[in-house]
């Protein structure tokens, strides 16, 4: 079954320094979709291990299976619009409405 439209929750501000977490779901799609986020239209990277991480400076967490998107610490360049896309494999993948966050 096709994924359909993701729910995004992103708020809409969020303090410097606090953690922050996006998040992503739909019910439909089966298989389980995995959720992609974007910020600004840009791919977000999954952070692996901590070499790659560490050097392209990425202070998020992002599970592409269950769909959320956690901020350590927020600094004011985590600003930005963001959404996310869910997709199983099945049909077309489904994107939220895009939803600027301001830190």
């Amino acid at each position: 079954v096709a994924p359909t439209t993701p729910v995004c929750e992103v708020p809409s501000s969020a303090m410097t320094g606090t953690v922050v977490q996006l998040s992503c779901k739909e019910t439909e799609g089966s298989p389980p979709s995995e959720y992609q986020w974007y910020k600004n239209g840009v791919a977000l990277l999954e952070k692996t291990g901590t070499g790659s991480a560490r050097a392209a400076n990425i202070t998020y967490t992002m599970n592409k299976k269950s769909g959320t998107l956690l901020f350590n610490t927020v600094t004011k360049n985590d600003t930005g619009e963001y959404f996310c896309e869910a997709s199983n494999g099945i049909g077309l993948s489904q994107k939220c409405s895009v939803k600027r966050m301001q830190v």
